[in-house]
């Protein structure tokens, strides 16, 4: 763990792996669960393809040190967490995990969960990123009419509870240059071995298209 200093004087802790001489690195956002083991395992697996990571710890604007689980009570304590921080202060964050990645790297970020939408938002009101990755993203939809300033790649779960496919086609619709998939019969978190929706086969093909993305265009 490593600690960040954002524009507004915040300072966060970071979770960071991967070599540190890498020429391609990702900022890797959580879930609404903070950087906990699932995360951190995550960025371990875009370490061991030659990526750069750090992993930003967005709920230490709230307090610090926050993990959780995935049961029923970590689920809505992670929502409360999440309602408490302002949209722009999580930009400022992922800012502060990308200036720390190795200086000359290119730079992506993914996300997922509420980190999806965080990744969404790389794109959109930041230029420190080349590419996006964005899974399961329940608040890209209400900001579809953003301008993407780098190439961006979508994955959704066909039976999310959280995100209607209307809003994954209100999003197609709205951003035609956005590369979206839709994985059927995947679910939320589709991608978390510690849920009841993992999906490994999905989880896989998602990440498999992820590498692809990365490779194309960092």
């Amino acid at each position: 763990m490593i600690s960040l200093t954002a524009a507004d004087g915040h300072r966060l802790a970071a979770y960071r792996t991967g070599p540190q001489n890498a020429d391609r690195a990702l900022v890797v956002v959580q879930e609404i669960f903070g950087v906990n083991h699932h995360i951190r395992n995550v960025a371990d697996a875009f370490a061991a393809e030659g990526f750069a990571v750090i992993a930003p710890a967005l709920f230490d604007r709230v307090g610090p040190g926050i993990e959780l689980g995935y049961e029923a009570a970590d689920v809505a304590q992670g929502r409360e967490l999440r309602g408490k921080i302002n949209d722009g202060l999580t930009v400022l964050d992922i800012l502060a995990a990308a200036a720390a990645l190795p200086r000359g790297a290119k730079r992506g970020i993914v996300g997922y969960c509420w980190g999806g939408t965080v990744a969404w938002h790389g794109a959109t009101r930041t230029s420190a990123f080349s590419a996006a990755s964005g899974w399961y993203g329940g608040g890209v939809a209400a900001a579809k009419n953003e301008v993407a300033r780098c190439p961006v790649q979508l994955h959704f779960g066909e039976t999310d509870a959280s995100i209607p496919m209307t809003d994954v086609e209100a999003v197609r619709a709205a951003q035609p240059g956005v590369e979206i998939h839709v994985y059927a019969g995947a679910g939320h978190g589709f991608a978390c071995d510690e849920r009841g929706s993992y999906s490994a086969n999905d989880a896989a093909l998602a990440q498999k298209r992820t590498l692809e993305f990365f490779a194309k265009h960092l």
